[in-house]
C-alpha cells in the first residue's frame, strides 16, 4: 500500500478511535449498558435460563471488551505522546529547566528510580532549609540550594536564625 493511502487510513481510524473512546466513557454508554443487560436479563425466562441465551451476554461482552482495549490503548498512546511533547516543549524553552529531562519517558526504570531519589533528596534538603517554594532544575540544583542556603545566612543577623535581616524584614512589610 503506498504511503499516502496507508497514511488516510491511520488517520481514519485514529478519528474512529478518539471518537469510540469518547464515547465509550460518556453517560449515555452507560445507560446503553445497562439496558443491554437488563433486557438481557429479562429475556432469561423466555429462554428458560438456556446455555445459547447465557452465551450471547459472555460473546456480545467479550467481542465488545476485546475492541475496546485496542481503541483505548490506541487513544492513550496518542494522549501519552501529545502530553510529552508539550513537556518537552515547556521544558526546552524555559531558560532554567533542565534539557536532561527531555524525553525523560525514554529513560529505563533504574535512571527514573535515580532521579526520584535526586528529587526527593533535593526536596529533603529544602524542607530542612524552609524553602520548598523554590523551583530548581536538575543541573542547577544543588548548587542553587548552597547559593541560597549561604545568601540566607549572610542576610541573618548573628544569632537569630531563623529571623530575616532587617531589609528583608522591611520588603515584606
Amino acid at each position: 500500500m503506498d504511503k499516502p493511502g496507508r497514511h488516510r487510513i491511520f488517520h481514519l481510524f485514529d478519528r474512529f478511535a478518539g471518537a469510540a473512546t469518547h464515547q465509550a466513557g460518556s453517560p449515555a454508554a452507560f445507560v446503553l449498558a445497562v439496558f443491554v443487560v437488563a433486557v438481557w436479563a429479562i429475556t432469561g425466562p423466555l429462554f428458560g435460563y438456556s446455555e445459547t441465551w447465557q452465551l450471547v451476554i459472555n460473546t456480545g461482552t467479550t467481542i465488545v471488551t476485546f475492541l475496546m482495549v485496542f481503541l483505548i490503548q490506541q487513544s492513550q498512546n496518542k494522549d501519552s505522546v501529545a502530553v510529552h511533547l508539550k513537556l518537552n516543549e515547556l521544558l526546552a524553552s524555559h531558560r532554567e529547566a533542565s534539557n536532561h529531562l527531555v524525553a525523560i519517558e525514554d529513560l529505563d526504570e533504574e535512571e527514573l528510580r535515580q532521579l526520584v531519589d535526586f528529587y526527593r533528596h533535593l526536596a529533603k534538603r529544602a524542607d530542612e532549609e524552609g524553602d520548598i517554594k523554590c523551583s530548581h532544575s536538575i543541573d542547577e540544583a544543588n548548587q542553587n540550594h548552597e547559593q541560597k542556603v549561604q545568601a540566607q545566612r549572610s542576610r541573618r543577623e548573628p544569632g537569630q536564625r531563623g529571623q530575616p535581616a532587617p531589609r528583608e524584614a522591611s520588603r515584606a512589610a
